[in-house]
Protein backbone atom coordinates (compact mmCIF):
# COMPACT_ATOMS: atom_id res chain seq x y z
CA UNK A 1 0.00 0.00 0.00
CA UNK A 2 1.01 3.77 -0.50
CA UNK A 3 0.04 6.38 1.67
CA UNK A 4 0.70 9.82 1.14
CA UNK A 5 2.58 12.12 3.68
CA UNK A 6 1.24 15.22 4.55
CA UNK A 7 3.40 17.02 7.14
CA UNK A 8 2.02 20.42 8.74
CA UNK A 9 4.42 22.45 10.81
CA UNK A 10 2.21 23.74 14.48
CA UNK A 11 2.39 26.04 16.81
CA UNK A 12 0.29 24.33 19.60
CA UNK A 13 1.24 20.98 19.49
CA UNK A 14 -1.91 19.66 22.09
CA UNK A 15 -4.24 22.30 20.29
CA UNK A 16 -3.43 20.67 16.74
CA UNK A 17 -3.61 17.17 18.28
CA UNK A 18 -7.11 17.88 19.31
CA UNK A 19 -8.23 19.44 16.26
CA UNK A 20 -6.30 16.55 13.68
CA UNK A 21 -7.83 14.00 16.18
CA UNK A 22 -11.59 15.49 16.00
CA UNK A 23 -10.53 15.45 12.12
CA UNK A 24 -9.41 12.14 11.63
CA UNK A 25 -12.99 10.73 13.65
CA UNK A 26 -10.94 10.57 16.92
CA UNK A 27 -8.56 8.01 15.93
CA UNK A 28 -5.80 7.73 18.15
CA UNK A 29 -2.35 8.65 16.61
CA UNK A 30 0.38 6.46 15.81
CA UNK A 31 3.29 8.19 16.74
CA UNK A 32 3.14 10.59 20.41
CA UNK A 33 6.23 12.89 21.10
CA UNK A 34 6.40 15.78 23.29
CA UNK A 35 6.89 17.78 19.90
CA UNK A 36 5.37 15.64 17.20
CA UNK A 37 2.25 13.43 16.40
CA UNK A 38 1.53 10.80 13.27
CA UNK A 39 -1.57 9.48 12.34
CA UNK A 40 -1.09 6.55 9.57
CA UNK A 41 -4.50 6.62 8.14
CA UNK A 42 -5.75 3.74 6.65
CA UNK A 43 -9.36 5.24 5.60
CA UNK A 44 -8.45 7.57 3.14
CA UNK A 45 -7.62 7.56 -0.62
CA UNK A 46 -6.35 11.18 -1.86
CA UNK A 47 -7.42 13.55 -4.44
CA UNK A 48 -4.04 15.69 -5.24
CA UNK A 49 -4.35 18.45 -7.26
CA UNK A 50 -2.20 21.76 -8.06
CA UNK A 51 -3.18 24.98 -10.10
CA UNK A 52 -1.54 28.09 -11.50
CA UNK A 53 -3.98 30.79 -10.66
CA UNK A 54 -2.74 33.44 -9.09
CA UNK A 55 -2.50 32.27 -5.46
CA UNK A 56 1.12 31.93 -3.32
CA UNK A 57 2.68 28.67 -4.23
CA UNK A 58 2.52 26.21 -1.28
CA UNK A 59 0.07 24.23 0.60
CA UNK A 60 -3.55 25.95 -0.59
CA UNK A 61 -5.69 23.87 1.36
CA UNK A 62 -5.95 20.12 2.62
CA UNK A 63 -9.73 18.46 2.03
CA UNK A 64 -11.35 15.05 2.27
CA UNK A 65 -13.72 14.10 -0.62
CA UNK A 66 -16.29 12.09 0.65
CA UNK A 67 -19.05 10.14 -1.06
CA UNK A 68 -22.50 10.47 0.08
CA UNK A 69 -24.35 13.29 1.85
CA UNK A 70 -24.24 11.06 4.87
CA UNK A 71 -20.67 10.76 4.82
CA UNK A 72 -20.41 14.79 4.43
CA UNK A 73 -22.47 15.28 7.18
CA UNK A 74 -20.17 13.23 9.55
CA UNK A 75 -17.19 15.18 8.06
CA UNK A 76 -18.99 18.34 8.89
CA UNK A 77 -19.62 17.02 12.26
CA UNK A 78 -16.08 16.13 12.90
CA UNK A 79 -15.35 19.88 11.87
CA UNK A 80 -17.84 21.28 14.44
CA UNK A 81 -15.79 18.68 16.79
CA UNK A 82 -12.81 20.07 16.23
CA UNK A 83 -14.75 23.79 17.90
CA UNK A 84 -13.73 25.92 15.02
CA UNK A 85 -15.57 28.16 13.06
CA UNK A 86 -17.49 26.33 9.68
CA UNK A 87 -18.72 27.77 6.82
CA UNK A 88 -20.84 25.37 4.81
CA UNK A 89 -21.13 25.69 0.77
CA UNK A 90 -24.04 23.69 -1.32
CA UNK A 91 -23.82 23.71 -4.84
CA UNK A 92 -20.51 25.84 -5.16
CA UNK A 93 -18.45 25.58 -8.44
CA UNK A 94 -14.98 25.57 -7.75
CA UNK A 95 -12.23 23.12 -9.49
CA UNK A 96 -14.40 22.77 -12.91
CA UNK A 97 -16.57 20.91 -10.02
CA UNK A 98 -19.94 21.36 -8.51
CA UNK A 99 -20.29 20.48 -5.07
CA UNK A 100 -21.58 20.69 -1.82
CA UNK A 101 -18.63 21.48 0.84
CA UNK A 102 -17.81 23.03 4.12
CA UNK A 103 -14.75 24.76 5.18
CA UNK A 104 -12.69 25.49 8.49
CA UNK A 105 -9.37 26.55 9.11
CA UNK A 106 -6.89 24.56 11.51
CA UNK A 107 -4.86 26.26 14.04
CA UNK A 108 -1.78 27.07 12.15
CA UNK A 109 -4.15 28.88 9.44
CA UNK A 110 -4.46 26.02 7.03
CA UNK A 111 -7.66 26.25 5.33
CA UNK A 112 -9.76 22.37 5.39
CA UNK A 113 -12.23 21.42 3.42
CA UNK A 114 -14.51 18.22 3.03
CA UNK A 115 -16.80 17.99 0.10
CA UNK A 116 -18.77 15.56 -2.17
CA UNK A 117 -18.82 16.28 -5.94
CA UNK A 118 -22.15 16.96 -7.99
CA UNK A 119 -21.02 17.22 -11.45
CA UNK A 120 -18.44 18.51 -13.24
CA UNK A 121 -18.28 21.82 -14.31
CA UNK A 122 -17.51 23.94 -17.32
CA UNK A 123 -15.75 26.70 -15.24
CA UNK A 124 -12.90 26.76 -12.98
CA UNK A 125 -15.08 28.58 -10.56
CA UNK A 126 -17.45 31.11 -9.19
CA UNK A 127 -17.20 32.99 -5.85
CA UNK A 128 -18.34 31.07 -2.46
CA UNK A 129 -19.65 34.23 -1.79
CA UNK A 130 -22.55 34.79 -3.83
CA UNK A 131 -23.21 38.43 -2.83
CA UNK A 132 -19.14 39.16 -3.66
CA UNK A 133 -19.63 37.31 -7.02
CA UNK A 134 -18.04 40.52 -9.28
CA UNK A 135 -15.29 41.89 -6.56
CA UNK A 136 -13.57 38.51 -5.86
CA UNK A 137 -11.59 36.38 -8.07
CA UNK A 138 -12.13 32.87 -9.30
CA UNK A 139 -8.69 32.42 -7.73
CA UNK A 140 -10.53 32.47 -3.97
CA UNK A 141 -13.41 29.88 -5.15
CA UNK A 142 -11.72 27.43 -3.14
CA UNK A 143 -10.68 28.41 -0.19
CA UNK A 144 -12.80 29.41 3.08
CA UNK A 145 -14.09 32.97 3.30
CA UNK A 146 -12.04 35.58 4.91
CA UNK A 147 -14.79 35.79 8.19
CA UNK A 148 -13.70 31.67 8.52
CA UNK A 149 -9.91 32.85 8.69
CA UNK A 150 -10.53 36.13 10.86
CA UNK A 151 -12.58 34.34 13.29
CA UNK A 152 -10.29 31.56 13.64
CA UNK A 153 -7.16 33.73 14.02
CA UNK A 154 -9.18 35.59 17.27
CA UNK A 155 -9.59 31.84 18.59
Amino acid sequence: MKRMHIHVAVEDLNDSIRFYGAMFGNKQPTVLKSDYCKWELTDLAVNFAISQRGAKPGVDHIGIQVETDAELEEMNARFTAAKLPVQEQTETTCCYAKSDKAWTVDPQGVAWETFRTLEAAPVYGESHDRTQAQARSTAACCSPAESIVKMRSRA
